[in-house]
């Protein structure tokens, strides 16, 4: 066979098993597009009967949750920033003591009776400088009702993967900051998501989402993701009525212009 003919038999040839290679790369892609709209499908935000309230400052520090808090009497909240405004409020409002933990501080930003602060990172082991959830909360020996606010850039991922169902619970609301929430787009991050999700789906509602501006979107296929999201959660047992939540961003959100895209809420 001629040099000539061999090199055109092998561009067929590269061709052929590169046109193969991407035609499965498209129904790869088509399929995992098809599980992240169907995740959002699953986890549709609710409206119930506790109007949402805004504890906290106006910017960040700010969250809205439901307005169950009667009989809460302690928030566990990870992640110290210099300001502690969510929990100051929630102290000087209804009451709740807070116990912050964080390694990289030395001290709320506030002073506040109604504060009890560790040294320590939130993660998925006890060490000098580490705890668990679990330990954390068996340490203070809390089995009243709480609320848990975390946010702790990242690390949310392999302390909810740790937490059992049981321990996570105990909180009547959660609010979790999940970052780098675009990694929903890779095989990895897909299954990480989607299985904290369906852990926390067992005995919690989605009943507010709010898309944090600091990092901006991401977008594959018409899917829309704020790179950084917050969750507010609020436990079943709690809901006695609930319908879909299509009212976003809420009245109380801060940042109107940076809008929640909507595949998070969207029926159809």
């Amino acid at each position: 066979m001629k040099l000539g003919q061999i090199k055109v038999n092998l561009q067929r040839f590269i061709l052929k098993y590169f046109s193969i290679y991407i035609s499965i790369e498209k129904v790869f892609n088509t399929n995992k597009t098809s599980s992240v709209r169907d995740f959002f499908k699953s986890n549709r935000p609710i409206t119930t009967e506790f109007d949402l309230v805004r504890i906290g400052g106006d910017q960040d520090g700010g969250y809205l949750i439901p307005n169950d808090l009667s009989g809460i009497k302690y928030c566990f909240s990870p992640g110290v920033d210099v300001t502690s405004d969510f929990e100051f409020d929630l102290y000087n409002k209804f009451n709740i003591h807070s116990y912050l933990s964080d390694f990289s501080v030395n001290k709320p930003g506030i002073d506040c009776d109604g504060f009890t602060f560790q040294k320590k990172y939130l993660d998925s082991k006890t060490n000098v400088t580490k705890d668990t959830l679990s330990d954390w909360i068996r340490k203070e020996n809390n089995d009243d009702e709480m609320i848990l606010q975390m946010d702790i850039e990242g690390f949310e991922y392999d302390v909810l993967i740790e937490t059992s169902s049981e321990v996570l619970k105990k909180f009547r609301i959660i609010l979790i900051e999940f970052h780098w929430f675009d990694k929903i787009f890779s095989d990895n991050g897909f299954k990480t998501i989607k299985s904290i999700f369906d852990k926390l789906n067992k005995n919690f509602y989605i009943v507010h989402i709010h898309p944090n501006k600091c990092c901006g979107y991401s977008e594959t296929k018409g899917i829309k993701i704020p790179n950084t999201i917050e969750y507010t959660f609020l436990r079943k047992d709690r809901v006695k009525y609930k319908k879909n939540s299509r009212q976003f961003p809420h009245e109380l959100d801060h940042d109107k212009d940076f809008i929640l895209p909507s595949n998070f809420y969207k029926i159809s």
